[in-house]
């Protein structure tokens, strides 16, 4: 079995030490307990989220009052959420108008020539 003890990592640790140099080593190792750290507070947040989004699946549902009984970060994921969806409904609305708009262009080699001198004629 290949386990990691005592013996492989002080290898490892001397490889850093001829990698990076001595004064080094205790910023590498403040930054990777701050990774760490952050890593775990998103996870925090993540499964937070979820707990809320779940809660507030549709924004219209609360009325202003509610608003008043969250926490900050419910407040702001109420709010992103609705935003979001906002966001959605105007980008669909835009995208109608423009599909509306191109409907009406003539088609690539459509344009028959004949037709507009008829008109003129």
């Amino acid at each position: 079995m290949m386990g990691i003890g005592f013996p492989e990592l002080m290898i490892i640790l001397v490889i850093i030490m001829i990698i990076f140099g001595a004064g080094k080593l205790p910023e590498i190792g403040s930054a990777f307990g701050r990774s760490i750290k952050n890593f775990k507070t998103s996870m925090k947040e993540a499964e937070e989220g979820d707990v809320v989004e779940g809660e507030l699946s549709k924004p219209g549902e609360l009325a202003e009052a509610d608003l008043d009984n969250m926490t900050e970060e419910e407040k702001e994921a109420y709010l992103r959420k609705k935003a979001e969806e906002e966001g959605e409904a105007k980008d669909k609305q835009m995208k109608d108008e423009a599909d509306l708009f191109t409907s009406t262009l003539p088609r690539k080699g459509s344009y028959d020539y004949s037709q507009d001198e008829e008109k003129k004629g």
